[in-house]
């Protein structure tokens, strides 16, 4: 392969395999069953796909137990897969009813019971990773620091992260840590590059934790848009997909991302077998540069400076 199945998300630290599988839209349309979302489990892990990324509100707070049902009739063992969820922000929600508008909270109470209705939803007795799922103005890192450090003394949780950080944010909470925050998942594809030049990426690779990625295709934009950038885009990644013999732009868009040596881990939203073994074909793609700068400056609409 061009690239590792597997990924240390910090040096000697936690792996998550190299793609992981986004469960964001799991209720999307008609509720699955369990059996259903056994089966799908089954299929991501055959595909090395053994990393699930959740969070508290996806579905309208309803995702982890759908697929925590589905978990329950899967027939392999937990300790060969990885749960990830996200906390802290509160949706108004008729499961939550109490929000009265949407906001953060990052308080330890907060995050300790968000943990414990996610591992019995999940039907586990630990997450894998924990992340903070977007930066609270309110955020004491004190505080924080105290849940993560109990929290994974408990055994409940095995490794913390964030989720949409400024590098200034991730480091206010990594120094009151005695252990690393092991990623920062945040927006990045072919037609979102801020994380390029803003300093996210750099601060990934200054301090040496695999970025996980969001929104990895555009939220389908990149399929579905008529809007200038996504046609160049697109005319890109099909001349790309000629050249390296790829039949589906899609999987050039990932292993675009792949290229890049911050070793990023991109999240997949799909819900379907075949795109997931579609994308999964990009570990075998590996764009030199003109390639990949091809798809920058289709993206960017101009040359690099």
């Amino acid at each position: 392969m061009a690239v590792s199945p597997r990924i240390e998300l910090v040096p000697g630290g936690l792996s998550l395999s190299r793609l992981v599988f986004g469960a964001w839209r799991l209720l999307d349309g008609q509720k699955p069953g369990a059996d259903e979302v056994a089966r799908l489990i089954d299929t991501a892990v055959d595909l090395g796909l053994t990393s699930f990324d959740h969070a508290d509100i996806y579905g309208g707070y309803a995702v982890e137990e759908a697929f925590g049902a589905g978990l329950a009739r899967w027939k392999g063992r937990r300790d060969s897969i990885e749960l990830i969820s996200k906390c802290g922000i509160m949706l108004k929600s008729e499961n939550r009813p109490q929000n009265r508008l949407k906001h953060y909270d990052t308080g330890a109470a907060h995050i300790e019971a968000s943990v414990e209705r996610s591992l019995k939803n999940l039907g586990t007795d630990y997450l894998d990773l924990l992340l903070i799922h977007r930066p609270d103005p309110l955020m004491d890192a004190d505080e924080v620091a105290r849940a993560f450090e109990r929290l994974v003394a408990a055994g409940k949780v095995r490794a913390v992260g964030v989720s949409n950080f400024t590098p200034a944010q991730f480091d206010l909470l990594a120094s009151r840590l005695p252990f690393p925050l092991v990623t920062n998942q945040i927006e990045h594809s072919v037609l979102e590059t801020s994380a390029l030049t803003d300093g996210r990426l750099d601060h990934a690779q200054r301090l040496r934790y695999a970025p996980m990625i969001w929104s990895p295709l555009g939220g389908g934009s990149l399929f579905t848009s008529e809007g200038a950038r996504e046609q160049r885009v697109r005319a890109a990644l099909q001349a790309v997909a000629a050249e390296t013999g790829v039949g589906d732009i899609s999987t050039v868009a990932i292993a675009w991302l792949l290229r890049h040596p911050a070793r990023l881990v991109p999240v997949l939203g799909t819900m379907k077998p075949e795109r997931l073994a579609g994308l999964v074909k990009a570990l075998d793609v590996e764009l030199d540069r003109q390639q990949w700068f091809t798809i920058l400056e289709a993206s960017e609409g101009q040359t690099v400076p």
